[in-house]
């Protein structure tokens, strides 16, 4: 028997460059010792006092008490371990058995490969990192002071200097359509010169007069005919048969309002001569005077329609407008008393509405050129003729004369819009598109002969400001450059060393 201070030592060995060795005494006051003999050796004492240290070559012994003021460095021994596990292999090259397994029954390797793994992940964190910080650095440029800012290596992608005119547009939304649609009314039963005429526009709607030789009374008779949507009327077409007398399409800028006859003078009688003229007819001087002669054109005229020969004209025997119609929508069907709205037509060209921002007012005049562009991508060319009157619900508040309304803040002006109306020449250019929500480029300012480079070029400066990356033979500099007009994805710029022809970096 060994005394309690006696201590046993049990030794196991492997074959390998390392061992490993326990020591043990019968009794809980023994010194027990383990010890990992390789590149890597660890040792474990437990000492007759009971404290148990773990050594390790190189490492700082724990078991020492550090000095007062300072903290144990345990920064090295996990830099040592990182650095080990990222140069050792997925097994181990000793601390192994013969047989393949640890004495504490572990697979090879198996105290290595968790740490292998947390090592290497730790330094792709760290890679990632640095290449965040480059990348950063990168973007920032240099402090403008030419080669000192030289990039180790080239751009992924470069673009030249160009001199060309760089032009400022401003995009707006816009309607394809055939404009707004009027009205055409049947005319009104009071005699004389019409009162509460609706529609005094250009399209002639709401006439109103005495009776005429093709309905009567002026609002008498029965709607026999009416044409069909999407149909084109031009000068002498049928607009509408009543009582299967046609009632015709007239040019002009104002209706019939009276019935014209011999010795009648004005205006009225120079528009319906004019259009007697176009429609053929000869053998009267086209003035303000209705004579004989304009009478029988009259009656020759009459005959065409298949109508009664009276040689005068009285407001509901035509329909005015100021040019050719399309029908946008059918209100009345045969049939019906001839009274209200007979049917609502537009223009027979598709035009571009655009309700314009009213801070965009100066961009656009009667004559300006515009670019439209197509929900298929294509584009066509068109023309300011029309602006309305912005509108503005301040009005509202205005009209009491009061001031005071709290909607007439300041907040209505923002939502003021000037009507726009665009002609597009290039009718077959619209290809099919009867109606259809489109893009409206308007030309806001150019800049001639300007160096221009894509706006993506510029690089940031930590001081301020900004510069390119241009391309030298000797590799790349950040050059400081003085920024313009920008349009179009592209920057005006100028700087010394700036050109026609600089090659930049730009990203892919």
């Amino acid at each position: 028997m060994t005394s309690r201070d006696e201590t046993e030592a049990l030794s196991v060995a492997a074959e390998s460059s390392g061992a490993l060795e326990r020591h043990g005494s019968g009794s809980g006051s023994g010194e027990v010792s383990t010890q990992r003999h390789s590149s890597g050796e660890v040792s474990t004492e437990r000492h007759s006092s009971g404290e148990v240290s773990t050594k390790r070559p190189g490492a700082v012994d724990t078991a020492e008490e550090p000095s007062p003021g300072t903290r144990p460095r345990t920064r090295d021994l996990d830099t040592s371990l990182i650095a080990e596990a990222a140069t050792a292999p997925d097994t181990a090259a000793g601390g192994g058995s013969d047989d393949g397994s640890d004495d504490d029954g572990a697979p090879p390797g198996g105290r290595k490969r968790r740490p292998l793994r947390t090592s290497l992940i730790a330094l792709a964190a760290i890679t990632v990192a640095a290449a965040a910080g480059v990348a950063a650095t990168g973007t920032i440029g240099g402090d403008g002071g030419g080669s000192g800012g030289s990039a180790p290596s080239g751009p992924p992608a470069t673009a030249k200097v160009e001199r060309t005119t760089l032009t400022d547009t401003e995009t707006v939304d816009g309607n394809l359509g055939y404009g707004d649609a009027t009205t055409v009314q049947a005319p009104a039963s009071s005699s004389g010169t019409g009162d509460g005429q609706s529609g005094q526009d250009q399209s002639g709607q709401g006439q109103s007069g005495q009776g005429s030789s093709a309905a009567g009374s002026a609002g008498d008779g029965i709607v026999t005919w009416v044409p069909e949507e999407g149909k084109k009327i031009e000068r002498g077409d049928t607009v509408y048969r009543v009582d299967q007398q046609r009632i015709p399409l007239l040019y002009g800028s104002f209706p019939l309002y009276r019935t014209l006859r011999s010795g009648s003078e004005g205006d009225d009688v120079r528009m319906l001569e004019k259009n007697l003229r176009a429609l053929g007819y000869t053998g009267f001087t086209v003035d303000d005077t209705y004579n004989s002669a304009t009478a029988e054109a009259v009656k020759e005229w009459q005959d065409d329609l298949n109508r009664e020969e009276t040689g005068t004209v009285a407001a509901g025997d035509a329909v005015v407008a100021d040019g050719a119609r399309r029908v946008a929508d059918v209100k009345t069907s045969p049939g019906a008393a001839l009274s209200g709205s007979i049917l609502s037509w537009t223009g027979t060209e598709r035009i571009v509405g655009v309700d314009l921002d009213v801070q965009f007012e100066d961009l656009v005049e009667k004559g300006t050129k515009v670019t439209v562009e197509l929900p298929d991508n294509t584009t066509v060319q068109a023309e300011v003729t029309d602006i309305g009157t912005p509108s503005t619900s301040q009005g509202d508040d205005s009209a009491d004369g009061s001031g005071s309304g709290d909607s007439g803040s300041g907040d209505s002006d923002d939502k003021a819009t000037l009507p726009v109306e665009l002609t597009v020449k290039d009718q077959k250019g619209l290809g099919r598109y009867q109606a259809a929500a489109v893009q409206v480029t308007l030309k806001a300012e150019s800049r001639e002969d300007v160096l221009v480079v894509p706006v993506s070029a510029l690089v940031a400066q930590r001081g301020g400001g900004y510069a390119v990356e241009v391309v030298t033979a000797d590799g790349t500099e950040y050059r400081p450059v003085k920024l313009g007009m920008f349009a179009d994805s592209r920057v005006e710029v100028s700087g010394k060393g700036i050109k026609e022809g600089t090659v930049v970096g730009v990203p892919k």
